[in-house]
């Protein structure tokens, strides 16, 4: 597998990336499928097998899904409370250590996992690869 493209995440007002994918509820009435022929850009790359890049936010302790590129799209372009999504994120920090060439291998200098509950920000660990 390709080394696939990072997620976004909004953290304290600064715009960084995922090394995790939460699944996306595809039923949810406020998501929907864009035409194929519109997103070619990202349904012929090997390094986004999911089809879109998700743009995720942490406000006020909960997490957001505010965009989706790709794929899919949001209805009315209002972000929904990811309450659906439980696990954890991993946000990568510094260099790039070691590059893996396979889903989200590679190795940073830092890793900020983040515990989600329903949504809810439950606990933070900062992990440290050097």
């Amino acid at each position: 597998m390709t080394a696939q493209v990072h997620e976004r995440l909004i953290l304290n007002g600064e715009l960084t990336s995922l090394m995790t994918c939460p699944p996306l509820p595809l039923q949810h009435p406020r998501l929907y499928r864009r035409d194929p022929a519109d997103v070619s850009w990202i349904s012929g790359t090997t390094a986004c097998w999911r089809g879109y890049i998700g743009t995720w936010e942490i406000r006020d302790g909960q997490l957001y899904l505010v965009s989706i590129e790709g794929t899919l799209g949001i209805r009315d372009g209002e972000a929904i409370h990811a309450d659906w999504y439980s696990g954890t994120l991993v946000v990568p920090r510094g260099e790039m250590l070691n590059y893996v060439h396979m889903g989200f291998e590679s190795t940073y200098e830092q890793e900020l996992r983040l515990d989600i509950e329903s949504g809810r920000v439950k606990n933070t660990t900062l992990i440290d690869n050097r």
